[in-house]
């Protein structure tokens, strides 16, 4: 009964995925762009998406916050003319609105501290209008169906149906995958079930597994996805964990969150890191009124280098084996 459910599901949002998909002739305006043309350029939009990815990491949010936010931002700019000096208060919005429909509301990060963290030159009020401006123009109201909506219920069917190694199937691992994806414009043209397809697939020949790979040809036929669209996608993203398995690429959690402030914050900042001494306890009596610590804590989490880095998901277990030989080679 649950692997009926499952492909009634998977058709469900097959068929509404065509409803949240971003222009696509706004999207090649947006590649065809000239880096001095002032416009939003496909480099520029990168850049935010990884600056995306690196707020939701730092605020605890899910994929599906991630997911979500580059889902709205991608059909926003390929629907409206964004000037680049709006861009970061429209990626912010995205999130803010992401979240809200992804995350509990006792998780949610206020606006004026998304804006603080994220060191953007707006106001709370402006991240409000411009959230109003991108639900009237999305007619936002509930979650898209993403790649993440096809690569979750493809694990799920996957699981389902497989006899052996199955537990070696890791979601946590496509789905970074599918975020260094996401990370590129390019990807922004491909259909989210054939993206979730793509990415499934290359995990299963990853693992040499003919039992899940003859699933994933089950799932194929069923959505009825044309051999030579999967080809091509398959041959991006097998390019693009490549590339992203390198050294040389720049990866979103490498990026550090710092503070700027003066030099004068900086020093009473630096003179509040020394070890105070502590008063010499006396034997013998013990006085309650000392007990408590009467000291402050100069060192508030607003105060504290934000320049930790979060690792590279390139070094981690998320990608092939073959890519992470190629990676510790170089």
């Amino acid at each position: 009964m649950d692997a009926v459910r499952l492909m009634k599901e998977l058709k469900v949002n097959y068929e509404q995925e065509v409803d949240f998909l971003p222009r696509e002739a706004g999207l090649d305006l947006i590649v065809s762009a000239q880096q001095s043309g002032g416009q939003i350029t496909a480099r520029s939009r990168d850049v935010t998406v990884e600056d995306l990815w690196s707020l939701t990491s730092f605020f605890g949010y899910s994929t599906q916050s991630f997911v979500q936010a580059v889902s709205l931002l991608d059909r926003f700019l390929a629907m409206m003319r964004v000037q680049p000096k709006h861009l970061s208060c429209v990626s912010l919005s995205c999130l803010h609105l992401a979240a809200r429909v992804t995350e509990e509301e006792c998780d949610l990060t206020p606006a004026d501290e998304l804006i603080r963290i994220g060191q953007c030159r707006f106001t709370a009020s402006d991240l409000g209008r411009m959230e109003k401006i991108v639900t009237e123009k999305l007619r936002f109201k509930s979650k898209a169906v993403t790649a993440l909506t096809f690569l979750q219920l493809y694990h799920q069917i996957t699981l389902t149906h497989a006899t052996y190694r199955k537990e070696t199937l890791s979601l946590e691992k496509l789905e970074a995958q599918l975020k260094a994806c996401l990370c590129r414009i390019a990807f922004s043209k491909a259909k989210p079930s054939v993206l979730a397809l793509a990415l499934l697939r290359q995990e299963m020949k990853s693992l040499q597994s003919e039992d899940m790979l003859e699933i994933s040809f089950h799932i194929q036929r069923h959505l009825k996805i044309p051999d030579a669209e999967l080809q091509l996608w398959s041959e991006w993203v097998a390019r693009r964990l490549s590339d992203y398995a390198s050294p040389k690429c720049s990866k979103p959690n490498h990026r550090k969150l710092q503070w700027i402030v003066s030099r004068r914050t900086a020093q009473n900042l630096h003179s509040h890191r020394s070890v105070p001494e502590l008063p010499t306890i006396p034997e013998g009596c013990w006085d309650e009124s000392e007990s408590e610590d009467s000291g402050e804590d100069v060192m508030s989490s607003g105060d504290e280098s934000l320049c930790s880095s979060l690792g590279s998901d390139a070094e981690g277990p998320f990608f092939p084996l073959h890519l992470r030989r190629q990676y510790l080679a170089a």
